[in-house]
């Protein structure tokens, strides 16, 4: 494979602060969401930074790697093709499931519209590992996988997080994109010592680090990407280029953006880490080696391909865990029902956050009752497609369940968005085509 990208001092790329990147000094690359972008309308301000020699790698959040199902083509494909547009030297995606149910266990399909943790056994990495190759294969540019955050840990687990990475790095090749605030989630929600899990990784298959700020509320960390770094991770990333110099390092910001001075402070403040880090190294490794190419033979036991009856053990677990939280369904045996529940919460507001971006008139016809309204039917209508699906049945829901006193104007404006948005074109605003759908209402109520 050769040597890793370097890639220097980077910083994710989203619209709400395209103009404040732009202008940032010391920005070597960026990253951006693969799903995100179009890639025959990719926004002005990425195309600007390219022409600049600012790399851009994008970086996926659906294709389900860690899930019992074989990576789908079509997301494949789209990856492939951002990697292409964007002359990416690599592409990223994460060590999760996003779905679960359907055809393999002959039980309804389920969304999480969230990364959620691979059980840590022998079963789920060969599927991971069968999955990650048949990635490689369709990827035009080496792959690198992220570690997750986690609320919950599944029970019976055979293998700690560093000795996962590790037999997945060296059984596939994959490069690892090591994220050092998930590690400190995961230090604080499940206990799990970041020191250790740094010491067992192969950081010789480092592609590159995250760094992001969270919040602890009520003994859980949640990986929120809104608030500063804050010390402790900033320690985690200390630690890890002691250890190893890394390829490149990004700033993850998804809300409640500071302003470009704010944003630069947190850039600085990562340098230091990694600068500190490095003025203490004493590590052999000096970091930007790929691991070995492997087709699956590596040193790891279990190396061969993962079975249809693997998959099938794998999918039911994923299925009755991402039930109980969609779907209110028992919690499986094992589980902590407590942090189960507050992982359930935690999607259902995800999701009416992304739904109110998606579909931002919802919230301003609603006005305070959305919120409400929305957690009131997540509880019985699990996601099962995208969020614009979840939007319009989420208005259908409301029009079909309004109390009688419900205000007529905010029924009828929310009416007309579910008409124009349901159909398979917009409906025309000409004077003439509003008159006979007018018309075509009053004979129907007769």
């Amino acid at each position: 494979m050769g040597r890793t990208a370097r890639l220097g001092t980077g910083i994710g790329w989203r619209p709400e602060i395209a103009d404040a990147v732009e202008r940032m000094p010391g920005i070597d690359w960026v990253e951006a969401v693969s799903e995100n972008l179009c890639p025959g309308h990719l926004p002005d301000s990425l195309l600007r930074l390219r022409e600049r020699g600012v790399t851009v790698v994008p970086h996926g959040v659906s294709l389900g790697l860690g899930g019992a199902e074989r990576p789908d083509a079509g997301r494949l494909a789209a990856l492939a093709e951002r990697a292409e547009v964007l002359g990416a030297p690599l592409v990223t995606e994460h060590i999760a499931f996003v779905r679960a149910g359907g055809a393999l266990t002959a039980s309804p399909a389920l969304e999480a519209g969230h990364l959620l943790p691979v059980p840590r056994t022998r079963d789920a990495l060969d599927v991971l590992c069968e999955n990650v190759r048949i990635a490689q294969d369709a990827l035009p540019v080496p792959l690198a996988v992220e570690n997750i955050a986690a609320l919950v840990a599944w029970p019976d687990e055979e293998l700690t997080e560093g000795q996962f990475l590790y037999e997945l790095a060296d059984r596939t090749g994959v490069r690892l994109l090591i994220d050092v605030a998930n590690l400190h989630t995961n230090h604080v929600n499940l206990g799990a010592d970041p020191a250790e899990a740094l010491a067992e990784l192969p950081l010789e298959a480092l592609a590159y680090v995250h760094v992001a700020g969270g919040s602890e509320r009520d003994g859980v960390w949640h990986d929120s990407h809104a608030h500063p770094v804050a010390q402790p991770v900033l320690d985690i990333l200390t630690d890890l280029a002691s250890r190893v110099a890394p390829p490149g390092v990004l700033l993850e910001r998804d809300e409640n953006f500071p302003d470009g001075d704010g944003l630069s402070g947190e850039v600085e403040a990562i340098r230091t880490a990694v600068a500190k880090g490095r003025a203490g190294s004493c590590a052999a490794v000096t970091g930007g080696a790929a691991p070995r190419t492997s087709s699956g033979a590596g040193s790891g036991s279990g190396s061969g391909s993962a079975g249809d009856a693997v998959r099938q053990r794998l999918g039911l677990a994923q299925a009755a865990l991402l039930s109980a939280l969609v779907a209110g369904t028992p919690v499986p045996e094992g589980f902590d029902r407590v942090r189960l529940g507050v992982q359930a919460r935690a999607l259902a507001g995800k999701r009416a956050d992304v739904v109110g971006k998606v579909a931002p008139e919802l919230p301003v016809i609603l006005g305070a009752r959305y919120r409400p309204a929305f957690l009131a039917y997540a509880q019985e209508s699990p996601l099962t497609g995208g969020y614009r699906r979840d939007a319009l049945d989420f208005a259908a829901h409301v029009l079909r369940t309004a109390p009688g006193d419900e205000d007529p104007a905010v029924r009828r404006a929310l009416r007309e968005w579910w008409l124009d948005r349901s159909g398979p074109v917009p409906r025309s605003r000409r004077p003439g085509a509003r008159l006979a759908r007018a018309t075509r209402r009053v004979l129907l109520r007769r």
